[in-house]
């Protein structure tokens, strides 16, 4: 039987969470000799919140397990030094399945890319799996395993009805293991448990027009204008006319226009081009994609249109914006 549970929080639709709706089971993590400690454990970390979640919702609900693999076990070093221990490939027979599996990668694996244990038992834990996933150094193994690659932003590790020609899912641009892994929990548990972990592991990163966005929040602004700035920040991404933000406030536009102003304190037009902007800086924080790429997400149209805007705005490039948040991160 299928098992609802409220999740505390404000949703906008009211939504309930469907728990539990088959088992999880094995987590694989394969490491090489000089993998990226915060990769791996942001996956690690990941699961670990799903489950301390998944026993406040529902005791004994869905249960993940971790298990860290290499190809020869024992201790592997990361790129910091730090070691940790891992379980052999070959520990995992027939009978195991992962839900997903995680190739993290590192600076020793050429090795194993000639070792000939390593891709049979990629092909065997695909064949038995679900969802393959490498990390940006994790790819090179994968390829030498005969594995493809699909681009696709909605199914993740979806699989060939034949083994002549394995796929894994990956996304045009870069992807990072905390959404891979979210990805996983959003399948299995609910969007809203994957958003509060999201928010558990990987707070938003703040930005310059954080402030005037939260605004919308507040209990000085009413509920009408707080639905409309919560349309505009949800829909910041694509092509808007301010009719559209004016209709989910049940409000003619003059009146809309002008009750938003005195409200949020700026016009419509300039909130929502503060969502972008805030979702462009955020963009640059946390990934590696283009310019250009990102103000085509962000609904700003081109690289050279957002650049222009980051001056006025910000008095800098995004690229230096970029730079200067990553180089305060690193010194902090």
């Amino acid at each position: 039987m299928e098992c609802f549970a409220d999740v505390h929080g404000d949703n906008a639709a009211g939504s309930k969470i469907l728990l539990n709706p088959r088992p999880a089971g094995h987590i694989g993590i394969v490491l090489f000799g000089g993998f990226a400690l915060p990769e791996a454990a942001t996956i690690v970390e990941v699961f670990q919140s799903a489950n301390a979640l998944a026993e406040t919702v529902q005791p004994g609900g869905t249960r993940y397990n971790v298990d860290l693999l290499s190809v020869p076990g024992g201790k592997i070093a990361s790129s910091s030094s730090v070691f940790v221990w891992t379980e052999r490939i070959e520990a995992f027979r027939q009978t195991d399945s992962f839900r997903a599996l995680f190739v993290v990668g590192g600076t020793q694996m050429q090795d194993a890319l000639r070792d000939e244990r390593l891709t049979t038992w990629l092909r065997d834990a695909y064949r038995r799996g679900e969802l393959v996933f490498p990390t940006g150094e994790g790819r090179p193994v994968l390829e030498a395993a005969g594995f493809g690659q699909t681009i696709s932003g909605q199914h993740y590790g979806e699989r060939e009805t034949t083994w002549n020609s394995p796929r894994v899912d990956a996304l045009a641009a870069p992807v990072s293991p905390l959404q891979t892994a979210l990805k996983v929990v959003q399948a299995d548990l609910g969007a809203a448990i994957a958003g509060q972990i999201a928010d558990w592991v990987a707070p938003p990163a703040e930005t310059q027009f954080t402030a005037i966005l939260r605004k919308s929040t507040s209990g000085c602004v009413s509920e009408p204008i707080q639905t409309a700035a919560r349309w505009l920040a949800a829909n910041g991404n694509r092509p808007i006319v301010i009719d559209d933000a004016a209709q989910a406030a049940v409000m003619s536009e003059r009146n809309f226009l002008r009750r938003f102003k005195i409200e949020m304190g700026v016009t419509p037009s300039d909130f929502l081009l503060y969502v972008r902007l805030n979702m462009s800086c955020r963009l640059l924080i946390e990934t590696n994609l283009p310019v250009d790429k990102i103000a085509r997400r962000c609904g700003i149209g081109s690289g050279g249109r957002l650049s222009k805007l980051f001056r006025k705005h910000l008095g800098t490039t995004p690229t230096e914006y970029r730079s200067s948040k990553r180089h305060s991160s690193v010194s902090a």
